[in-house]
């Protein structure tokens, strides 16, 4: 059987590559990376337009083609449920399709003032106040899921779809120098300590810088 292709873009810039690579690789799916070119135009919608249905990140997997990020999760939970993207009690899995959906549609401004940006470290960085609220929704959610579901992930032990949908907020947690309470801190520390987390850090510091920073920010 053929590998799965999984088309992606910039590791330090693509929030949305991330997101549908990091359900690849915690799914388990043996697959191949094509990366499409800074200059192509699937890329420059995702890095310009912060667009989450764009056709980058999709994956071919026996002769099936999935483009949505949150359909690529909901795809390799049908086909790699061992995996459990998803959590097996109704409750918690209505709850995590909620706060994935949550990432997927909002979080705007939070995207437009703090980019993705793996390579970049902004200490003191001053965020303005739409986007201060998006941050501490998202500590909420965190918060949230951690008491609710006992850590040291989102929903329990094991990473799942949820932790990939927010895992790009981690990276920028970091480079913006967004200061944490100790239980998001915490959960912030584990995803980076993720193999697969680190996998990629590693491939995104050896990106040429192709992208202008400028045009990745807006």
């Amino acid at each position: 059987m053929a590998k799965a292709v999984l088309t992606i873009s910039s590791k330090n810039y693509g929030a949305w590559a991330l997101r549908g690579w990091l359900m690849a690789r915690l799914a388990g799916l043996e697959f191949t990376e094509k990366v499409v070119s800074p200059d192509d135009p699937a890329m420059k919608a995702e890095m310009l337009l912060l667009s989450s249905s764009m056709l980058v990140p999709s994956l071919q997997h026996n002769g099936i083609k999935v483009w949505d990020t949150l359909a690529i999760g909901e795809y390799l939970n049908e086909v790699k449920p061992k995996a459990q993207l998803l959590p097996a009690d109704a409750k918690a899995r209505a709850h995590c399709r909620a706060i994935c959906g949550e990432m997927h549609s909002g979080f705007t401004a939070l995207r437009s003032a703090l980019p993705m940006n793996i390579k970049a470290h902004f200490p003191k960085f001053k965020v303005w106040s739409r986007a201060q609220s998006d941050i501490d929704r998202i500590v909420e959610i965190w918060t949230e899921c951690l008491k609710t579901y006992g850590g040291p992930y989102l929903f329990g032990k094991t990473p799942c779809i949820a932790d990939a949908m927010y895992a790009p907020v981690v990276t920028r947690f970091l480079t913006y120098d967004i200061p944490l309470d100790k239980t998001c801190a915490a959960y912030a520390k584990r995803m980076m300590e993720l193999p697969a987390l680190k996998e990629w850090f590693a491939a995104a510091a050896t990106e040429p810088d192709e992208i202008d920073e400028l045009d990745a920010e807006f």
